[in-house]
């Protein structure tokens, strides 16, 4: 039996859009901190530290400007912007193999998405988080809000191409993250809001690689019969982990991490396209799944045998054009990673596109 896990739902950035809202310049300030990420999880490679903590980072300082459960559950259920097709997408894979969401997002979030498309929480794997059990005081918090305004004023890392240490980085920019070092690990740690870092553990980088692993272990499955979709950093341990057992792992619409990491790249403004992927796999396996990817085509697609219902629908979103749809190659990685993360910016916003 086939099974997929999937990340890309919405084009939300939850977090990114939290922060933008509550912290003031807060769009720099999230970038900045996700920037920082990266630093620590591509580069540095930080013993402890995965792709995706920026999630526990914030928080103290949501927490410092009056952020608490019921106001992250009421800005996300204003503010979800869904994949076009992604609930005909869900409903189409559920219906012929067990499916799974792995997401680094607050599960306040997700449970509101989880309602909007009709998945159940249950099969869901994301950031816990209980914000309101923390108690931090006034002192702390003025503090805290001094610190986000400081933060800001940094320059923003930008890794250059082939970087293996902080030194590869410009010189302004190792001292940005020399001071996030001094932030983060010396000073919150010390304050009350330190708990938070210590206690929140966000579904990021390796902890992704741990939930595909458990939803193979609850079905008593095999990775080899595993479909991984992903778009970011937070999925390169998955895509790995997944690649490497002999499952199908795919970026949909995915940042320049993702794409270096998977098997097929997926530049779509609509979701149903993976769905077609997953009916393949689930029917034929995944060298036919490849195959079906290197001949990618209107006639190849009405020959290989879909669903009917999905190969109807599917037509009738892409009459005009056929999403991308390419196979991953060491010939054409890079030109990939590149277009795959135009179209992102162009499906989900410059701010949001850019992000790890």
């Amino acid at each position: 039996m086939s099974q997929t896990a999937r990340g890309p739902v919405s084009k939300n950035d939850n977090a990114f859009e939290l922060a933008s809202y509550y912290v003031p310049n807060g769009s720099r300030f999230f970038t900045l901190v996700s920037r920082y990420d990266d630093v620590l999880a591509d580069v540095v490679k930080r013993p402890g530290y995965k792709a995706g903590d920026t999630l526990k980072l914030i928080l103290p300082f949501l927490k410092a400007y009056g952020v608490t459960n019921r106001a992250m559950m009421s800005y996300s259920s204003q503010n979800v912007l869904l994949v076009p097709g992604v609930k005909e997408m869900l409903r189409f894979v559920r219906s012929f193999m067990p499916s799974f969401v792995v997401s680094t997002s607050y599960e306040q979030y997700v449970r509101v998405l989880c309602d909007l498309v009709d998945f159940p929480f249950e099969n869901v794997y994301c950031t816990r988080l209980d914000l309101n059990k923390y108690r931090i005081g006034d002192e702390e918090k003025k503090r805290l809000r001094e610190l986000a305004e400081k933060m800001v004023e940094l320059s923003t890392p930008e890794i250059p191409k082939g970087a293996k240490t902080i030194g590869d980085l410009p010189i302004e920019q190792q001292e940005t993250v020399r001071r996030l070092d001094e932030i983060f690990w010396k000073e919150l740690l010390k304050m009350q809001a330190g708990r938070i870092l210590n206690e929140v553990n966000p579904v990021g980088g390796v902890e992704k690689a741990r939930a595909v692993q458990d939803i193979v272990a609850k079905l008593n499955g095999s990775l080899r019969n595993v479909m991984y979709v992903g778009d970011s950093i937070t999925d390169v341990e998955a895509f790995g982990l997944v690649r490497e057992g002999g499952g199908l792992t795919v970026s949909f619409n995915g940042n320049a991490y993702a794409v270096r990491e998977a098997e097929i790249a997926v530049m779509s403004e609509n979701a149903v396209v993976t769905a077609i992927l997953a009916d393949s796999f689930n029917r034929l396996g995944k060298s036919d799944v490849m195959r079906l990817v290197s001949e990618w085509s209107t006639s190849t697609l009405e020959k290989c045998g879909l669903t009917p219902s999905l190969k109807k629908r599917f037509f009738e979103l892409c009459k005009e054009r056929l999403p991308r749809v390419e196979a991953v190659t060491p010939e054409n990685r890079e030109r990939l990673m590149m277009e795959s993360a135009s179209f992102r910016k162009h499906v989900r916003g410059e701010a949001i596109g850019r992000l790890g």
